[in-house]
């Protein structure tokens, strides 16, 4: 395979998959485009939980990357990335291959954190990356036990309604208090609806460590089991840190308002491994900055100056309640209701079929 591009695209985010889909109809930037990505699908995890609650099938929730590459004459190339040259710029994949470009765009994501480990007396399943976590969880399944949920964000909160009712029994542990970042009534609507899915919630519990079957937060013994769930908040990629471009204090690309990392202005980064003050990590900003870093990318090509991206001073949440609802919380508001679940299907089929998926 040739390995020289004009423009390579790191990571098939939500930023990546606008990105394209515009480009398919409009845009596109001359030369040749390269998509990088691990795995042959891009999973959407604002539908995960109704994986897990069993109201969407997998196909339901992905999109097939070589068909989404093909309507923008961009080509798919599946790989592992391990380390980034930025200077060339170059990426070197798991096998060994190094593809090289003019222009490079990083729509990475992020991991969960996750605590550490001694003995192998409990099973952790990280809701990233999510085929991984579908894989798993349908294995669990077929053998329920007790469960344990490490992160009090929207994400911890889906799952554990979503898990409700699918294993004897839930708790859920946050270091401070739930949906933290949310309206104060969202938190009181989420312990009510949690509290009546019998799942048990122990806020300003920070957990540590695992320790066999038993996790460990502040020096004490918080909960024995064998399977836990991961869904803390992100972390950046281990091998980003290596990588030469200028990070924040927490190993994330910072960028400037064009989407440029602020070290390496022919590298771009969007969504989750991307640090950009004011800007929040989660799918709203990832999704509304794919205009601009589509048009950028075609723009900084033919040395015409770069658009901003003006990141909205509140952004929508839709928390699924495990029962066909939904909750609200948008401008420190929040609200639930069945109407709020049919609009959040709404959206997420929408953008589904926007970026080709088979539902």
């Amino acid at each position: 395979m040739n390995t020289d591009f004009d423009l390579l695209l790191a990571g098939a985010g939500h930023s990546h998959l606008g990105v394209i889909r515009q480009w398919a109809s409009r845009d596109r930037p001359m030369g040749r485009i390269g998509l990088v990505s691990a795995e042959p699908h891009a999973w959407y995890s604002g539908m995960m939980p109704g994986v897990v609650a069993e109201r969407y099938q997998p196909r339901q929730c992905r999109v097939a990357l070589p068909k989404l590459c093909a309507a923008a004459d961009v080509e798919f190339v599946q790989g592992t990335i391990v380390a980034l040259q930025p200077e060339t710029p170059e990426l070197l994949l798991a096998t060994g291959v190094s593809l090289r470009s003019t222009w490079l765009s990083l729509n990475l994501g992020s991991l969960p954190w996750v605590p550490e480990q001694t003995g192998d007396g409990m099973e952790m399943l990280s809701v990233k990356p999510f085929a991984d976590f579908i894989r798993r969880w349908q294995q669990w399944e077929e053998a329920p036990e007790p469960v344990a949920v490490l992160g009090g964000g929207a994400a911890g909160v889906e799952l554990a309604l979503a898990m409700s009712g699918r294993v004897p029994a839930i708790s859920l542990f946050t270091a401070g208090e739930l949906l933290i970042d949310h309206a104060p009534r969202l938190r009181r609507l989420a312990l009510r609806h949690l509290g009546a899915a019998g799942v048990t919630v122990s806020e300003h519990t920070p957990i540590h460590s695992v320790d066999g079957n038993t996790l460990i937060g502040n020096g004490e013994q918080c909960w024995r089991g064998r399977r836990l769930v991961v869904a803390t908040g992100p972390s950046p990629l281990e091998w980003l840190r290596e990588s030469g471009l200028r990070l924040d204090g927490q190993g994330f690309v910072e960028v400037s308002p064009s989407l440029q990392s602020r070290s390496h202005p022919h590298v771009f980064a969007s969504g989750d491994c991307a640090s950009m003050p004011g800007v929040a990590r989660n799918g709203v900003h990832a999704v509304r900055q794919a205009r601009v870093l589509a048009t950028n990318l075609s723009l900084v090509a033919i040395g015409q100056p770069l658009r901003r991206y003006h990141p909205q001073a509140h952004t929508l949440a839709l928390l699924a309640d495990g029962q066909g609802g939904a909750m609200l919380s948008w401008a420190g508001l929040a609200a639930e209701g069945d109407v709020f679940g049919v609009w959040k299907n709404h959206l997420d089929l929408s953008f589904m079929r926007r970026h080709g998926a088979d539902i």
